[in-house]
Protein backbone atom coordinates (compact mmCIF):
# COMPACT_ATOMS: atom_id res chain seq x y z
CA UNK A 1 0.00 0.00 0.00
CA UNK A 2 2.83 2.22 0.96
CA UNK A 3 4.41 1.85 -2.65
CA UNK A 4 1.04 2.94 -4.17
CA UNK A 5 0.63 5.97 -2.51
CA UNK A 6 4.74 6.89 -3.15
CA UNK A 7 3.74 5.90 -6.97
CA UNK A 8 0.84 8.47 -6.53
CA UNK A 9 2.75 11.19 -4.95
CA UNK A 10 5.60 11.29 -7.58
CA UNK A 11 2.74 12.27 -10.21
CA UNK A 12 0.75 14.29 -8.67
CA UNK A 13 2.94 17.50 -9.66
CA UNK A 14 2.14 16.86 -13.28
CA UNK A 15 -1.17 16.00 -13.09
CA UNK A 16 -1.85 19.49 -11.98
CA UNK A 17 -0.29 21.29 -14.89
CA UNK A 18 -2.26 19.26 -17.15
CA UNK A 19 -5.41 19.28 -15.73
CA UNK A 20 -5.20 23.31 -15.16
CA UNK A 21 -3.70 24.22 -18.90
CA UNK A 22 -6.00 22.51 -21.13
CA UNK A 23 -5.40 21.50 -25.06
CA UNK A 24 -4.68 24.85 -27.60
CA UNK A 25 -6.98 25.00 -29.92
CA UNK A 26 -7.88 27.57 -32.45
CA UNK A 27 -10.84 29.41 -32.74
CA UNK A 28 -11.33 32.10 -35.20
CA UNK A 29 -7.68 32.15 -36.19
CA UNK A 30 -7.41 33.09 -32.63
CA UNK A 31 -5.38 30.39 -29.97
CA UNK A 32 -7.34 29.68 -27.13
CA UNK A 33 -6.13 27.74 -23.99
CA UNK A 34 -8.35 26.93 -21.29
CA UNK A 35 -7.04 27.60 -18.04
CA UNK A 36 -8.96 25.82 -14.70
CA UNK A 37 -8.85 25.44 -10.71
CA UNK A 38 -7.95 22.33 -9.80
CA UNK A 39 -8.13 20.64 -6.48
CA UNK A 40 -7.60 16.82 -5.50
CA UNK A 41 -6.57 14.57 -2.93
CA UNK A 42 -5.68 11.19 -1.99
CA UNK A 43 -5.51 9.16 1.56
CA UNK A 44 -4.84 5.62 3.09
CA UNK A 45 -5.11 4.11 5.87
CA UNK A 46 -4.46 0.68 7.79
CA UNK A 47 -5.80 -1.20 10.90
CA UNK A 48 -4.70 -3.64 13.04
CA UNK A 49 -5.05 -4.62 16.84
CA UNK A 50 -7.11 -5.40 19.21
CA UNK A 51 -10.31 -3.75 20.48
CA UNK A 52 -11.72 -2.94 24.07
CA UNK A 53 -12.39 -6.58 25.10
CA UNK A 54 -8.80 -7.74 24.21
CA UNK A 55 -10.18 -9.92 21.25
CA UNK A 56 -8.39 -9.32 18.35
CA UNK A 57 -9.95 -7.76 15.25
CA UNK A 58 -8.83 -8.26 11.69
CA UNK A 59 -6.57 -5.99 10.01
CA UNK A 60 -7.54 -3.68 8.02
CA UNK A 61 -6.44 -1.40 4.89
CA UNK A 62 -7.93 1.41 2.57
CA UNK A 63 -7.34 4.51 0.06
CA UNK A 64 -9.08 7.07 -2.07
CA UNK A 65 -9.04 9.97 -3.51
CA UNK A 66 -10.77 12.98 -5.28
CA UNK A 67 -11.11 16.03 -7.09
CA UNK A 68 -12.64 18.82 -9.09
CA UNK A 69 -11.83 21.35 -11.80
CA UNK A 70 -13.59 24.45 -12.22
CA UNK A 71 -13.33 26.39 -15.60
CA UNK A 72 -11.98 29.85 -14.70
CA UNK A 73 -11.49 31.08 -18.29
CA UNK A 74 -9.10 31.03 -21.42
CA UNK A 75 -5.58 32.93 -22.58
CA UNK A 76 -6.64 34.24 -25.98
CA UNK A 77 -3.79 35.02 -28.27
CA UNK A 78 -4.33 38.17 -30.00
CA UNK A 79 -2.56 41.18 -32.18
CA UNK A 80 -0.98 42.00 -28.93
CA UNK A 81 -0.30 38.89 -27.33
CA UNK A 82 -2.03 36.46 -25.07
CA UNK A 83 -4.79 37.83 -23.11
CA UNK A 84 -7.00 36.14 -20.23
CA UNK A 85 -10.48 36.25 -20.39
CA UNK A 86 -12.22 34.99 -16.87
CA UNK A 87 -15.40 33.03 -17.27
CA UNK A 88 -17.14 35.72 -14.67
CA UNK A 89 -19.62 33.06 -12.84
CA UNK A 90 -16.97 30.37 -12.09
CA UNK A 91 -14.66 33.43 -10.86
CA UNK A 92 -17.34 34.22 -8.05
CA UNK A 93 -18.06 30.78 -7.24
CA UNK A 94 -14.34 30.10 -6.94
CA UNK A 95 -14.02 33.38 -4.84
CA UNK A 96 -16.86 32.76 -2.85
CA UNK A 97 -14.93 30.91 -0.03
CA UNK A 98 -12.06 33.62 0.13
CA UNK A 99 -14.32 36.51 0.36
CA UNK A 100 -16.50 34.73 3.01
CA UNK A 101 -13.29 34.25 5.25
CA UNK A 102 -12.25 37.40 4.84
CA UNK A 103 -15.55 38.97 5.62
CA UNK A 104 -15.61 36.74 9.07
CA UNK A 105 -12.06 38.24 9.75
CA UNK A 106 -13.09 41.63 8.89
CA UNK A 107 -16.28 41.05 11.19
CA UNK A 108 -14.01 39.49 14.25
CA UNK A 109 -11.79 42.42 14.00
CA UNK A 110 -14.27 44.77 14.30
CA UNK A 111 -16.16 43.90 17.24
CA UNK A 112 -12.95 42.95 18.83
CA UNK A 113 -12.12 46.91 18.83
Amino acid sequence: MTNLIERLAEYVPSWGARLAYGEKTTLDGHDVLPVALVVFGFGGGEGSGEDADGAQRGEGSGGGGGGYAVPIGAYIGGSHGPTFRPNPVAVIIAAAPLVSAAGLALTRLLRGR
